[in-house]
């Protein structure tokens, strides 16, 4: 087991009674981020002009080459780089004809702010969205690819779906759509937390990510990979899409560089790249890999299912993905009608974790050891100690 809670030591010094079990919705960042939040800091004012030559440079180049490294991209030219995956989906929006109808399949169980986009494009009849429900798990590849056969403009699903857990297969995403769709994989809960090979679909798949949950980065560090070929020229467009070709004269249409750069946008801060690059960095030297990041996770959720079994607490809450954990990310989704209460005790405890309607999650990540679970399962046995309390007071009144 992994013990790198020395590693982490700004983050969890700061209120060392809290227990953060919500590594799927963020991590604490590595000691070397505020040294290179510094860096940056420092840069922009050796450099004042002169910085985005640096940033667009060696900066950009370094996080490209460490993204295309973990994904296994044959050529890191195909990332584009922008604060939040939400503006590089409306990229993706912008690459088809505004005359029409886009045709999108998707899941109900994509995160928050690609389902509200597409419901305000549906109020605007600009899109027509066929959503494949992910449960029952065992048959939704099949329920997809089936669905698939029908057409589309775009395909969008999630690597790691964020209210389960579940992770479907990649490969067979890839192959379900007809040869003129875009196919874009969610990749925020699988950068990072599972092995992830995109060797084998590079040429087919747009991939995005960015460093606010598994990759430790923080903010403002996201990330596209985008196939050589598919969406050319998008509508939404900032002056870095045409970069390296800045200095030639520009007549008749718009220009756009043919690699990863016509996907990016303007200006922005650039000291979620140097936070990235550091964790990167760090991780390489302490030959921690999206594998080992994985194992991990997966023997402190092992160790909490041994260790809970006989809570009181989670007597009423069943797994949402099951015992199979080939098949699922780095946190745990329990299903259960005490999730909102079970949330608000273990918070009253300094425990952080999350909660979305009967669903609660609990994420486990490199920052913790079993001895921080083993304390969570002693918090959540103080806890359903006091709801029992609770409830016999209640009855005798």
């Amino acid at each position: 087991m992994l013990d790198l809670r020395s590693q982490f030591s700004r983050f969890l010094n700061t209120e060392p009674d809290r227990l953060h079990f919500a590594a799927h919705s963020h991590h604490p960042w590595p000691d070397v981020t505020r040294e290179a939040q510094l860096r940056a800091w420092d840069d922009a004012a050796r450099l004042m002009d002169d910085k985005w030559e640096h940033v667009l440079g060696p900066v950009l180049d370094e996080f490209r080459g460490h993204a295309a490294e973990h994904l296994g991209l044959p050529d890191p030219s195909t990332i584009a780089v922008a604060p939040n995956t939400h503006e590089l989906l409306k990229r993706i929006l912008s690459c088809f004809p505004a005359d029409r109808l886009i045709r999108i399949l998707t899941s109900d169980g994509e995160f928050h702010s690609f389902t509200r986009q597409m419901a305000r494009l549906e109020e605007e009849r600009a899109v027509s969205v066929t959503r494949v429900p992910v449960e029952p798990f065992t048959t939704f590849e099949d329920r997809f690819f089936s669905a698939a056969q029908d057409g589309y403009d775009l395909v969008f699903v999630s690597q790691v779906f964020f209210n389960s857990g579940f992770a479907p297969d990649g490969r067979r995403v890839a192959e379900c759509a007809s040869d003129g769709a875009m196919i874009v994989i969610d990749g925020y809960h699988g950068f990072m937390a599972r092995p992830t090979d995109l060797s084998a679909i590079a040429e087919r798949v747009f991939y995005m990510a960015g460093g606010y949950k598994y990759a430790m980065a923080g903010e403002g560090a996201c990330f596209m990979h985008c196939p050589p070929g598919w969406g050319p020229r998008p509508r939404d467009t900032g002056w870095y899409a045409a970069f390296g070709n800045l200095m030639g004269a520009q007549s008749g249409q718009v220009g756009y560089s043919q690699d990863g750069w016509r996907f990016m946008g303007a200006t922005f801060d650039p000291s979620g790249l140097y936070r990235f690059n550091a964790v990167m960095r760090w991780l390489a030297e302490e030959g921690i890999t999206p594998g080992i990041i994985h194992a991990h996770a997966k023997a402190l959720q092992q160790h909490f299912l041994r260790r809970i079994s006989d809570s009181a607490l989670f007597e009423q809450a069943s797994l949402v993905v099951p015992a199979d954990e080939t098949r699922r990310g780095n946190f745990l989704t329990f299903e259960t009608p005490q999730a909102q209460a079970i949330h608000r005790d273990l918070k009253d405890l300094r425990v952080v974790t999350d909660v979305r309607g009967h669903r609660l999650r609990l994420g486990f990540g490199i920052y913790q050891t079993e001895e921080e679970v083993d304390d969570l399962v002693r918090r959540i046995d103080e806890a359903g100690a006091i709801e029992s309390m609770a409830a016999d007071t209640s009855s005798a009144a």
